[in-house]
């Protein structure tokens, strides 16, 4: 029996991987395959190493494309054919999102351009758990990597936070938003319940 793929999405902030450490220490979760992108691999390293520099945004995006390709070939598809549940701390959605945010002054569509470039290849994820949270909120959550550009990054965010929410009004059978404006615990349980559902058939 094939394995599920559940990714985890949301803005810097959304506290999505706090929660996914918060899943690896669950004993309901134990057996699951954790991942995230971009990943630890040498394109990975690329990808954070471009991110930091003043890389075209163009090479940036084929980075990352690269990372996700190498991704489903060395770890995403072989575990899913073997049974394993694979839970991955962003996914191709992350992409669409941020990506299509960066490039909208390039492309009429930039988010849609992107989610061809997927077409063909790409692993569907079975299930897309969307932390959703103000900007505002989330950009005061992350302290001082937040306060350097306060403004710029919250205005940059309210655009990576519609292409999510386009993206999950695109696809309502994928997508699962989580209110994550409120106290971790009532996030968690929320999230974790979903993910049990999806997986187990659990509530």
């Amino acid at each position: 029996m094939r394995g599920k793929l559940i990714t985890l999405e949301g803005i810097d902030g959304s506290g999505k991987s706090t929660v996914c450490q918060l899943m690896k220490n669950e004993k309901r979760f134990s057996g699951h395959v954790f991942t995230r992108e971009p990943t630890t691999s040498w394109i990975g390293d690329a990808v954070n190493r471009a991110l930091r520099s003043d890389t075209d945004l163009i090479a940036e995006l084929m980075l990352f494309l690269a990372d996700h390709a190498d991704h489903i070939s060395r770890l995403i598809r072989p575990s899913l054919e073997s049974g394993s549940n694979v839970i991955s701390d962003r996914y191709s959605a992350s992409r669409c999102a941020y990506q299509g945010a960066t490039l909208a002054g390039l492309f009429d569509e930039p988010l849609d351009w992107i989610r061809s470039l997927h077409k063909g290849w790409t692993i569907e994820p079975d299930l897309i758990v969307l932390f959703d949270i103000d900007p505002l909120v989330a950009v005061k959550r992350c302290g001082e990597r937040g306060e350097r550009s306060k403004f710029e990054k919250i205005e940059f965010l309210k655009k990576v936070r519609s292409n999510y929410l386009r993206l999950a009004a695109d696809e309502p059978s994928r997508f699962v938003v989580i209110n994550a404006d409120r106290p971790l615990d009532e996030v968690k349980e929320d999230v974790f319940r979903t993910i049990a559902h999806a997986i187990e058939g659990q509530e």
